[in-house]
């Protein structure tokens, strides 16, 4: 494996989500892994090869402990020493804290579903994409065009993401 392998790990969470309708009712269900949508439209191709494994589809409150140490060994397992794992942002730093920092790790998701016209989706994708290509070893979040370590960035009430 060369520096310009990434392995995409995907959980689920509101980047995945997509609208369902079905007899009148609309339900908002994790769909497929938004990541390989958004590696599609890059032209001409991109610049590094990639792989995508899914993990789990969940919503990120509902990631649990058993959850989580699935998503911390399919990191350790990953061929390569560069990893995006996209997840939902509520329990994001959560997930953060059980990954070991032996690889670079950066962790990111979507404030609004990818499907949706309005997504963050693609610049978070793309913003982890960057900073996994020049961070040194260690677990990280992309959100919102801002890289932190995942120790020192919390979410805030109005959804953003921060430094602690």
């Amino acid at each position: 494996m060369d520096d310009t392998y990434i392995h995409f790990l995907t959980t689920g969470g509101t980047i995945d989500k997509e609208y369902r309708t079905r007899r009148g009712t609309r339900n908002l269900t994790v769909g497929p892994p938004a990541v390989e949508r958004i590696l599609d439209t890059i032209v001409p191709e991109p610049t590094f090869e990639y792989a995508v494994e899914t993990v789990c589809k969940k919503d990120s409150l509902d990631v649990d402990a058993d959850d989580r140490a699935q998503v911390a060994a399919a990191c350790r397992e990953a061929p390569g020493e560069q990893v995006v794992i996209t997840h939902g942002t509520d329990t994001m730093t959560e997930t953060a804290a059980a990954l070991d920092g032996d690889k670079t790790v950066v962790l990111t998701g979507a404030a609004t579903p990818q499907r949706m016209v309005d997504s963050d989706a693609a610049f978070n994708v793309g913003t982890a994409i960057g900073a996994v290509q020049t961070l040194d070893s260690g677990v990280y979040i992309a959100m919102g065009g801002g890289v932190y370590p995942h120790d020192a960035v919390e979410k805030r009430d109005d959804g953003q993401f921060a430094p602690k």
